[in-house]
């Protein structure tokens, strides 16, 4: 993901607390007249202010989704990036309302572990770094996928 500006509103920081059922007042600013605080996983919000990322829907575009089955895309991994297996935030300090954020991957660490119905397993973290408008930390995010060397059922 590379995003260059993702402004942190007040209105988002809420609608993103209703839709995850989380009514602490410090995610709702108007209501308490201080700034908003966002959840603790709201930076993934960002991927929407990233024109190429896969979950971000595309006008005329079959969309992964987040159903059961993709929206047109013909597979359960159309992409072949894999299953999305463990994410983990670290935090420098909160997001808070009025915040511009930026973001940048880069890539961690890749390992294989045996499995037991797809064969080998392989593991790719992707690290991204979100900053503030002075290009401070506030966030370091890691996501770990893990991909099947064969789909699981195809024998083996």
């Amino acid at each position: 993901m590379a995003v260059e500006r993702f402004p942190v509103e007040g209105g988002h920081i809420m609608m993103f607390a209703r839709a995850i059922g989380d009514l602490d007042p410090a995610y709702h600013g108007a209501l308490t007249g201080a700034p908003a605080v966002a959840p603790p996983t709201f930076a993934w919000a960002a991927e929407h202010y990233d024109p190429d990322s896969a979950v971000r829907p595309k006008p005329g575009e079959p969309w992964v989704g987040s159903g059961s089955t993709p929206s047109g895309t013909g597979g359960p991994d159309p992409a072949g990036v894999g299953l999305h297996a463990e994410q983990r935030f670290e935090y420098h300090r909160p997001v808070r309302e009025g915040d511009v954020l930026s973001a940048v991957d880069r890539p961690g660490r890749t390992w294989t572990k045996e499995g037991r119905r797809g064969g080998v397993l392989t593991f790719t973290e992707r690290i991204t770094e979100y900053r503030d408008q002075d290009g401070e930390p506030v966030v370091t995010s890691t996501m770990v996928m893990v991909q099947t060397a064969r789909p699981v059922g195809a024998g083996g």
